[in-house]
């Protein structure tokens, strides 16, 4: 089965993401901030990771950093989410190998598990 991460501090966000991954048959699992979310990325070692960038504790891209700096991190499939402009995004989250950065606010959870799908068939 497909394991997803779902690292997000809006548990709305989190919570609709989870029901449609959930529904659609992966496994999915999810932390409220960074510091957790580094914690269960290393444990569950998903096939993807759904990222915010801003959190508290620990930021999405001080995680991702992070979770690169390991030897399984350094290959695991990263989607951004985030409510942040185009031209706000660090240009070192994008050093560290994203494969798709989303616009909260611009695409529906269909179009999300339909972007997942493709990133994990290519």
């Amino acid at each position: 089965m497909t394991k997803i991460a779902i690292i997000e501090d809006d548990m709305t966000i989190s919570q609709m993401y989870r029901f449609k991954f959930e529904a659609e048959g992966f496994d999915v699992e999810s932390a409220e901030n960074g510091k957790i979310g580094l914690e269960l990325v290393e444990n569950m070692k998903p096939d993807i990771v759904l990222l915010d960038l801003m959190m508290p504790e620990m930021t999405g891209d001080v995680m991702l950093e992070k979770m690169r700096s390991t030897s399984w991190g350094k290959e695991v499939k990263v989607i951004i989410l985030t409510n942040m402009g185009e031209q706000e995004i660090p240009e070192s989250v994008r050093k560290l190998g994203v494969s798709a950065v989303i616009l909260k606010a611009d695409m529906t959870p269909r179009q999300v598990a339909e972007l997942v799908r493709k990133q994990l068939a290519s």
